[in-house]
């Protein structure tokens, strides 16, 4: 998304795969900038890009923009740490005995094993940028979504469990989209809240899938919402605007849940 899609080479072996789908390397306005442009654009917004701007404002907003946060997802421990257009991401893991340290700096991947970098071939650069993107990708979700390569699109407004909810479309550009810009995306944003409670998704690699998430355990650090997620699967093909009608028939298979435990704001430390 973005730094967006390969985000889904989900989490485990029914997250891993749809995790994926998330590794866009595109570049990114900061917050203050796009509500500097909604402001003085308002008219030349489409809609969607409205709502969306509403939903970043209602998640976090400026503070997106120099973030610095610690988190800790299937015991390895993650940072982002944004500086409006600038970012380093990292991951830090064990691995047969070993600490290993992964950091995207701007788009730029490296990795340390004990201390001391190691070369990588194409595959594991692709592999390991990924799977940074991807966790943080959806950790800090909305941040991402009015991002250059996003085309967003209003779809009918929706109820789910009794609430009322905007349906935003997402696709992406093919140019600055990532390898996997053609998934599409699907967001229910509380008309009252203005926050993102479920998403869904779906994909193309490993014969394609498509996930449904509700949020969970939403709790804001220091301004900026964090949310948990439950990850169902749909059978391949199911239009991602029939999920909400589907899960609350009890018809989707759960698969996992996304957690992100242990957020702490390091510009506090």
């Amino acid at each position: 998304m973005h730094i967006l899609k390969l985000f889904l080479i989900v989490f485990s072996i029914g997250a891993l795969t749809s995790c994926n789908s998330k590794n866009k390397k595109t570049e990114t306005k900061t917050v203050t900038e796009n509500v500097a442009s909604t402001q003085e654009t308002s008219t030349s917004l489409s809609e969607s890009e409205k709502i969306i701007n509403e939903t970043i404002l209602a998640h976090g907003g400026d503070l997106y923009n120099t973030a610095n946060y610690s988190f800790v997802f299937r015991k390895n421990t993650f940072q982002f740490k944004n500086n409006h257009s600038e970012y380093v991401y990292s991951k830090t893991y064990e691995k047969e005995g070993s600490e290993i340290i992964d950091v995207l700096d701007n788009g730029s991947f490296s990795r340390m094993i004990n201390g001391k970098a190691v070369e990588l071939s194409d595959k594991d650069i692709a592999s390991g940028t990924g799977s940074i993107n991807s966790v943080i990708y959806f950790t800090t979700l909305p941040y991402k979504l009015n991002d250059e390569a996003v085309n967003s699109k209003l779809m009918e407004s929706t109820s789910i469990k009794g609430e009322q909810y905007e349906t935003i479309q997402v696709t992406f550009n093919e140019d600055g989209g990532g390898e996997d810009h053609d998934d599409e995306y699907y967001y229910w944003i509380n008309k009252n809240t203005k926050k993102i409670d479920y998403l869904a998704y779906n994909y193309s690699v490993n014969k394609g899938g498509v996930r449904f998430r509700t949020a969970f355990n939403k709790r804001v650090v220091d301004g900026i919402t964090f949310q948990d997620y439950i990850n169902y699967e749909a059978e391949v093909g199911t239009p991602l605007k029939d999920l909400p009608m589907l899960f609350e028939a009890n018809k989707l298979k759960e698969l996992s849940e996304i957690k992100t435990e242990n957020v702490i704001n390091l510009n506090k430390q």
